[in-house]
């Protein structure tokens, strides 16, 4: 029974909503990158950073709530892990992803004050395009092995639903 519990508290858990990534990570992505940024003198409006002449406005894709999101999700839809593993595990995957984060807006600063706007389209479209689902991916892959991770999300859950149904031969 004590699965059983486990199994409803995690798919409740499921359920926090989106916003809530976003009311949380906004402000702080956004006052980490401006505080990296303080050696250029950046006036920060709102949710947009200025530097020299351009102004850059983090709209909620820029925050990646999603891919907090989608962790979580990974996390909690995994069989067989222990709450302290599982905090780590969440932890861990949120750090790897705040910091990459931060790394590529300063990336993309850094691309359209030195070399103009044009490198700085191109480069935001690779990110967001490719880099960023590819990145979420290394990032769980990189958690499951470090913490020897054996169990399959999803999978592993409606595997031994199956097996204690009444649906088993």
């Amino acid at each position: 029974m004590k699965y059983e519990y486990s199994l409803i508290i995690r798919l409740l858990l499921c359920f926090v909503p989106l916003q809530l990534f976003y009311i949380i990570l906004t402000p702080l992505t956004i006052y980490s990158t401006y505080f990296l940024l303080s050696p250029f003198n950046p006036v920060l409006i709102g949710n947009s950073i200025s530097i020299s002449s351009f102004s850059f406005d983090f709209v909620r894709a820029c925050i990646a709530g999603a891919a907090y999101y989608l962790i979580l999700l990974l996390v909690l839809l995994t069989k067989d892990i222990k709450l302290k593993l599982r905090l780590k595990l969440i932890g861990y995957g949120f750090l790897a992803i705040f910091v990459m984060n931060v790394l590529r807006v300063l990336i993309l600063v850094y691309l359209a004050v030195n070399f103009g706007h044009s490198y700085f389209e191109a480069a935001h479209l690779i990110f967001w395009k490719f880099v960023s689902a590819i990145y979420v991916a290394l990032v769980w892959i990189y958690l499951v092995k470090k913490f020897k991770v054996n169990s399959i999300p999803i999978y592993d859950d409606l595997k031994h639903l199956y097996k204690k149904s009444i649906f088993k031969n």
